[in-house]
């Protein structure tokens, strides 16, 4: 990509590329006003905090943000499977539940597994499909995921969960229900309405820790 010249051509980049043009869309992932982002793509050159929370929160390459120079987001080096059995297992979706409880304890020797020290206490690395959490995740996109205790679980509100329900896995942003016996099931992309699930509904869950994108 040709190099764009200023950090405010480069905002309203990420906001076409990331947020479907939306400054509205881009100000909520950033935890900040819509009139920011209008400042940030005319004139005003972002703070540090602003600089990081969109490094962080759309995977942005910092040097790109910052020079213009590479690729929008980061690259990621092509995984290796591990040859001796060690490292974090890779498991398809519709395998879920099973690695959830323990059924399928074959099924996982035979899953390729991998070395990623940034989430060395995740349990396992599961693929992401569709659409419905672009711009956050894209299909192809691979997440880490830490096994949650059925037993006193407590959901962080706004975190996304992997989650086995009667309606398959899914991958999706829990906020608060109408009362104590649902959750919201949310989407971060805009074409898929949130819906209510019973708690009872979800049979198994784990808390996505991050994102492995490969190039």
């Amino acid at each position: 990509m040709a190099n764009i010249e200023t950090i405010h051509e480069r905002i309203k980049q990420l906001v076409t590329t990331l947020a479907g043009g939306k400054n509205t869309v881009f100000a909520q992932k950033l935890g900040v006003s819509e009139a920011n982002i209008r400042g940030y793509i005319k004139n005003v050159v972002p703070k540090a905090d602003v600089l990081e929370k969109i490094v962080t929160s759309y995977e942005v390459n910092a040097n790109w943000l910052l020079t213009g120079m590479g690729k929008i987001q980061k690259e990621c080096r092509e995984l290796t499977p591990t040859k001796d059995g060690t490292g974090i297992p890779l498991i398809p979706v519709e395998a879920m539940a099973g690695c959830f409880t323990g059924s399928q304890t074959v099924l996982l020797q035979e899953c390729d597994r991998y070395v990623v020290p940034a989430f060395k206490n995740a349990d396992f690395l599961i693929y992401v499909r569709g659409d419905s959490m672009q711009p956050r995740y894209y299909s192809g996109d691979m997440v880490a995921c830490k096994m949650l205790s059925p037993t006193d679980l407590f959901f962080q509100w706004g975190k996304v969960y992997v989650l086995d329900t009667d309606q398959g896995a899914l991958i999706k942003k829990v906020e608060q229900g109408t009362d104590d016996e649902t959750i919201t099931l949310v989407s971060e992309n805009e074409n898929y309405k949130p819906f209510q699930i019973p708690r009872r509904a979800v049979y198994h869950i784990a808390i996505v820790m991050g994102l492995i994108r490969t190039e």
